[in-house]
Formats: structure tokens, sequence, C-alpha cells
């Protein structure tokens, strides 16, 4: 997960375009938390959470997660003995030792359990694409969740074992999510957009016994079969003796048209696995350190890795983020446009439940049927936070402003982001035309890693644009050179680090801890390297600018692929661009870009070239793209994440390995037929 902000754009984005009010500023749940503390503002806050404290014996780390389990009222069920024991280093930090809670009794049972007002209260609102509209109130979550737990222990599940969520992005996730939370399983959520390989190898590896799916799910109007792939997945990869399928698509129904694959020995309809089960469970105590989540990472480039999460890492980050980040009041309605096999999708749903708030879930494609569908559901819905990757807006701003007139957006108070780069126009066009120049863009960049984010801004700051703020609350980050020294001079460019450890930061990997310790500690001596580019300007606004091993390494000369992306887009021609390196014969590596031009401008030879000449005028003649390519559209996840593996090994002629992840796979011959 990563806002990134390209070098280049710099100079256009040291104006500080938003500046909230006073009255803002203190309506703010930040502001009461630096009232309540006496902080005056974000650098003393910033300093207070993360480092030590002259004269107080416990550090700033430990002091705000520990002030921060009684703030955010998580409960737990036997309190802990130490905020954390890091004995064996910040890589094997263990954090609320001695304690013990689950995540479904803070998101879930404890509201369900009230008064009628707080049970009834409506915990999420659903929109299928076909424009179905269901209501879930907490105590119906709670009581279907219930049933998941008991389905669970019925075939076997115990603490510790591993469930398979290959689900449509349909309501009853978020009752699987915490039915698995309950018994004590470890939840393995799987991208329902992924396709056979990449589902069994996510199978194969967390050795799940049972698979949550789908008969299917509509895309573009169109059903998509999940159960099939469900069902090659399995008998690729083994393990799954239970399957429980969802019916979304009516496939259950005798009048249905399509016929399920159906393994008797194997295969349940959730109505007949999940509804008839009893509705009464008793959430497991569980340990600080248990794992909740199994969550992968990088499944588009390598082998993907298994991210461990506990019930204490992921509860108290997801809770504090979307507290004090996304600034959540009681009344809220907060959407971030992500499926549950997502790092956003759980981090949306704990974060959102833990303060009895209703989250907004949409199945669909964003522009159907029309490109005005977010806009018309935030209309509808008053939804209130609005997340989204830069890329997705990028391609609804080229449909054009109109398509937001009608639609009154004001009920936004603030907008998010992470995932890909943002450009300054881009970011721009969203503040002004959907934001109305008020909402603030909490543009934010973590990972699957941490559940969270290690850059945030917090509502109450002002903001430049594409700027990704500062630090999080109780994130000890920092600049590094090549030798893991401090950066200290401004607009200097060093890697992003953590200098320590947080609660949520993954115990290790499923594969173990090997991988672990060589994939984010090995760089520097006990520092977590994240694998950015970052960079802190004169005022002290952070920005990011690629991953560091993507750099481009021309005749000598560096420069990320971001930054080239970045001098495109600022040609008044350029919707979205993605620069690659290709094998040069003179200077070893050379710079070629594909573009998606914006709508009114056409490919020619004339705009080809001052497309170089633009790149070269910006980031110097080196870096003149060899080849400048026309395409209509560019290889993404369903969330919208441009998916530059299959650009570069299209160009090159490499083997694509699992394309599965693609959203739109017809955009892979758009790359074979570039102009």
């Amino acid at each position: 997960m990563s806002g990134d902000t390209p070098q280049s754009s710099l100079a256009d984005v040291d104006r500080v375009v938003h500046e909230p009010s006073q009255s803002f500023v203190e309506s703010t749940n930040v502001y009461d938390f630096m009232q309540t503390h006496d902080v005056d503002d974000y650098d003393e806050l910033i300093e207070r959470t993360t480092t030590d404290i002259d004269g107080v014996e416990e550090s700033g780390l430990e002091w705000f997660w520990d002030e921060l389990v009684d703030y955010l009222d998580i409960e737990f069920y036997e309190p802990y003995d130490a905020v954390r024991d890091d004995s064996e280093g910040p890589q094997f930090s263990d954090w609320y030792p001695g304690g013990e809670l689950n995540i479904a009794h803070n998101v879930a049972d404890r509201y369900a359990a009230v008064d009628e007002e707080r049970r009834n209260k409506v915990a999420t609102i659903w929109e299928g694409e076909d424009g179905d509209v269901r209501e879930v109130t907490y105590h119906e979550l709670e009581r279907q969740s219930s049933q998941v737990a008991n389905a669970l222990e019925e075939r076997g599940i115990e603490t510790g074992d591993t469930v398979g969520l290959y689900m449509p992005m349909v309501p009853e996730v978020v009752s699987i999510l915490y039915g698995c939370f309950k018994v004590g399983a470890i939840a393995v959520p799987i991208f329902s957009g992924f396709g056979v390989d990449a589902t069994a190898t996510r199978i194969e590896d967390s050795e799940c016994t049972v698979l949550f799916t789908g008969d299917g799910f509509y895309r573009r109007g169109d059903p998509v079969y999940l159960k099939s792939a469900a069902d090659e997945a399995i008998e690729q990869a083994g393990y799954v003796e239970d399957t429980i399928v969802f019916d979304r698509l009516g496939a259950s129904q005798e009048s249905s048209t399509h016929e399920v694959p159906w393994n008797d020995d194997r295969d349940s309809w959730w109505a007949e696995a999940i509804e008839t089960r009893d509705d009464d469970y008793e959430t497991k105590s569980l340990d600080s350190s248990q794992e909740s989540m199994l969550l992968y990472s990088s499944g588009t480039t390598g082998k993907p890795k298994g991210i461990v999460h506990t019930h204490a890492g992921v509860q108290v980050q997801c809770a504090k983020e979307v507290y004090f980040g996304m600034d959540l009041k009681p009344a809220d309605r907060l959407f971030w446009v992500s499926d549950i096999g997502w790092m956003m999708g759980p981090w949306t749903l704990i974060g959102t439940h833990t303060f009895g708030g209703t989250v907004f879930m949409y199945e669909g494609a964003p522009d159907h049927p029309q490109p005005d569908r977010f806009w018309e559901m935030i209309d509808r819905h008053s939804l209130t936070q609005f997340g989204i990757s830069p890329t997705a807006i990028r391609a609804l701003r080229k449909y054009g402003d109109d398509w937001l007139e009608g639609h009154d957006l004001s009920s936004l108070r603030l907008l998010g982001s992470t995932g890909e780069p943002w450009d300054p126009e881009s970011w721009q066009w969203f503040y002004e035309n959907v934001g109305n120049g008020e909402a603030p863009i909490i543009n934010i960049s973590g990972g699957t890693e941490i559940c969270g984010c290690f850059l945030m801004p917090l509502p109450n700051q002002p903001l430049k644009p594409c700027t990704l703020g500062g630090p999080g609350l109780g994130m000890d980050i920092d600049i590094v050179d090549r030798e893991g020294n401090s950066v200290e001079d401004d607009h200097e460019r060093g890697y992003l680090v953590a200098r320590d450890s947080c609660p949520s930061m993954t115990k290790s990997l499923w594969s173990g801890d090997d991988r672990y310790l060589n994939e984010y500690w090995s760089t520097f001596e006990d520092m977590w390297n994240h694998g950015d580019w970052a960079q802190k300007d004169e005022d002290g606004f952070w920005f990011l600018h690629g991953r560091a091993d993507d750099v481009l390494n021309v005749a000598g000369r560096k420069v990320g692929p971001a930054e080239v992306e970045s001098a495109l887009i600022d040609h008044e021609a350029v919707n979205q661009a993605a620069a690659i390196g290709a094998p040069d014969d003179t200077t070893g590596t050379a710079v070629v870009t594909y573009v998606v031009l914006d709508d009114g401008h056409q490919v020619s030879d004339a705009l080809r070239e001052e497309l170089r000449a633009q790149v070269g005028e910006e980031l110097g003649k080196p870096f003149r793209p060899r080849e400048v390519l026309f395409v209509d559209e560019f290889p993404k996840t369903q969330s919208g994440k441009i998916i530059r593996r299959a650009i570069e090994g299209t160009y090159t002629g490499e083997e694509l390995g699992d394309m599965s992840s693609i959203e739109n796979p017809d955009a892979l011959e758009e790359l074979e037929n570039a102009q």
C-alpha cells in the first residue's frame, strides 16, 4: 500500500492548498486527544507518541499504545502484564503479553448486547451492482457470526486453524470474518478476482480445510462464476474438506439456468450450513498474540508472502487509524473501495465497527452502468468518508466533470487514498470536484505487513497536493541513507524505515522467520526497511517516490518510474502513464513508456516527440523515453493498481506468470498492439 508522489512533481506541490478551518480542527478526534494530553502541535504529538521522554520510565511508544487501549475503549477479557516485551529485539516484539481479548467481541458482541438503539444500529450497508440494497444491524451481525462460529466448530475447526474466504463482496463476508475470530480460527481472505492459480497458491500455503465461496457475483452487468474456479483451485491445492457456498446469483434456486458444479461430499449451501445453526456462541478469550488473519502480499509479483496478524495488533491499529485518521463519528458512513481480499477491506471493517460505526460496501465496477456510479451512491446513501486509489480517480476524471453534476456530495467530510502514485492534477481534481475544496485527502501509505499505515495525514493538518502528511501516531518512522543514518537535509531522498515495531507489525511470515528477517530486517540493523523512497520538504510534509528497488539505471544515472510517469502526466494530453526499463545496448537500460490519452487528443508522431521532450526537460536528456507507446487502458487489479509487471513482461517478451488478478484481461492484448 503506497500513496506515492513522484519527485518531479515537488515544484508543483510546494503550495499548501488545504487549510482546515479552526472550527473543523477543534471538531476532530485527534484534537480532543491532543487537548486531553496537553499537546500543542503535530510535531509534539508524534514525539510524544514515539520517543523517550526525560524522567518518564515508559517510552513514548509504549505510553501511547497503552493509553490507546483505554482511550478508544478497546476491551480485554484479561488485562495485559506489560505493553510489550521486546527482549528479542524489535523484530519479535510481543505486544500486550498476558492479555486476552477477541476482535469479534470489540466489533460485534458488545454492541449487540447493549440497549435496543445500539443493537439495531446499522453496521453494514451493502449495494449490489444490480441495485439491490441490504442493511445489516449489529444484532444481526452478531447472530450470524455466531452461526458461522458454530458451523466451523461442527467441521472440526479449532483455535489456530485456517479458514479461507474466497468470497464475493456481499455482507456475509463480514459475518464470516468475525465468525472466524469468535472461534479463534485464522481468517485467510482471498481476492474474489483471483483465478485458479493464485487462489490455489493461497489455499496450499495456508492449508485451510474449510473454504467459504459463492456461486458468483456481478461485474459490469455480467455474472462472474466463482464456484468453478474454487473447485479447480481446491483440486490443484488440496487440503479443503468443506466448502460453504453463498448463493449470490440464485444458483440454488430451481429456476436457475446456471448449473453450479457440486461435490456432495464437500459442498454445502450457505442457507443449509449457516442459517440453520444456533445463533448463540460464547466468543473465545484469546491470547493477545493469537493469530487472527493471514493476509497475502505481493500477489502480482513472485511468490506471495503470508503476513501473520494477531488479535491485539490488528484491533488497536485499525481502530486508531479509522478514529484519528478518518475522524470517525457516531453518525458517519465510511466507504473505502476494496475487496475483502485486500488489506483495506478488513482495515475498514475492524476500524469502523470497533466504534459501532457504519460501513458501506459495494459489489461492482466503479463505472457501471455509468461513470457516475460512485457519485450517485455517495449522494443517495449520504456517505461521509470515501477512500479510493489514485488510479481509479484518474480513470473517473477521464470521463469528465459533467458526470458529477446533479449529485450532492456535501455529505463527504473526508476523502482517502492509497495504493498508487498521485499526480498533482488528479489530486487537485479529487479535492476540488469530489471534496468541494473542503474535505481533506487522507493519503496513506503502509502495507499489508502492518495492516495499517506508516504515513498518514491527520485531518487537523494543512495539506499540499500528494503529500502523505507524516508519520502516523505511535509509528517511529524515519528516512535514512544507504548507511542507515537519518537524512537531515530537506529534499534529500532516502529509504523509508521503521526504527521500532508497532503492535500490528506482522509477527513473522507464514513461511517462517528466515524470509521475514531477510525481507524486512536485513538491510539495516534493527530497522524495518519498507522499500520505498521517501522525502520530506522544508515545511515538514512527507512524500514518497515509489519502490527503491524499481529504480531505472540509465547509463549510471538513476530515476524512479514514478518520476517519469509524473513528467508525462504533466502534459495536458496524458491521463495515465507507465514507465518501465528495457535492455539497451548503449545505456544498459532504456526508458520505455506507455500512455493513455485524455479524451480529445489523438495519437501522432508529433505528440510522441512532445512527450519525449517533456520528460527530458523535467528529468534530464538521459531519461527521455526510447519509445512512447499508446494504449487505451492498462492492466489493473480490481482495486485499481496498475500491474506494471505485465507491462514490462509484454514488452520484453518474458513469461508473465499468474495474471489471474487482472480485472481487465483484454488490456494485455492492448499492450501487445500498442502503437
